[in-house]
């Protein structure tokens, strides 16, 4: 699975990153705790927050992320949107819940790290 199939199989909106939907899809991660994230995620996986600030797309390059979706309908910042687009961050936002969000990856059959 890469991450054209969960644009294509969930509601979400693609703020950055275009050119990377081919990435794949390696597993999952849930979490607001950027150090979480960078200490537990894996590369490949996709990240599920409601963080909108900049730091996400740092955190996101360093860890080698396929994708980050924020969640619960929070707008990124134009400097999180500049900044992930810069990295060739895909940057995914939604309207639905992070529970909702993660239920409906684990239904594609991503799970966690």
């Amino acid at each position: 699975m890469n991450v054209q199939d969960v644009v294509a199989s969930l509601p979400v909106a693609v703020a950055t990153g275009q050119q990377a939907l081919t990435n794949p899809v390696t597993g999952g991660y849930a979490s607001d705790l950027l150090s979480n994230v960078m200490g537990q995620a894996a590369a490949g996986n996709i990240w599920v927050t409601m963080q909108g600030h900049q730091n996400i797309a740092a955190v996101a390059s360093l860890a080698g992320l396929a994708a980050i979706i924020i969640a619960g309908d929070v707008e990124p910042a134009p400097e999180t949107l500049r900044k992930a687009d810069s990295e060739g961050i895909v940057l995914l936002t939604t309207t639905l819940p992070v529970f909702e969000v993660v239920g409906r990856l684990y239904q594609l059959g991503i799970r966690g790290v």
